[in-house]
This record gives C-alpha cells, sequence and structure tokens, in this order.
C-alpha cells in the first residue's frame, strides 16, 4: 500500500537561461531551453526545469 509523502525543504540554487543548453545530468544529456531553470542540487547536479514546473516546486528564499 502506498502513502503520501512531502518533499523536504531543501535549499537549492538556481538561474533562468537565457540561451539553449545541453546539460550532462544523472539521467544523461539533457537540453534546457530559453527560460528554463538550471536548478543545482544538493549533490552538486544540475538539471533543467521548465517554468510552470520551477515556480509549482520551489520558493525563493529570502536573506
Amino acid at each position: 500500500m502506498s502513502k503520501e509523502f512531502v518533499k523536504k525543504p531543501i535549499k537549492v540554487r538556481a538561474y533562468k537561461t537565457d540561451k539553449v543548453l545541453y546539460i550532462e545530468t544523472l539521467e544523461g544529456t539533457m537540453k534546457a531551453d530559453i527560460g528554463d531553470w538550471i536548478v543545482t542540487g544538493i549533490e552538486g547536479e544540475r538539471y533543467p526545469v521548465k517554468p510552470d514546473i520551477f515556480f509549482k516546486t520551489y520558493e525563493a528564499v529570502e536573506d
């Protein structure tokens, strides 16, 4: 039987790309389009995230 889980609040670094990029990820090479967010995870891994998914998943951290 499955259960529901919530992601732990983990800080990541991200920036919005202004050019097409090909990024080596844990799953292989992924294409990031203009406007996608490039996220660097807790292990230093990088991956592209589409803007709509990014804003459903992440919130800005105030210093």
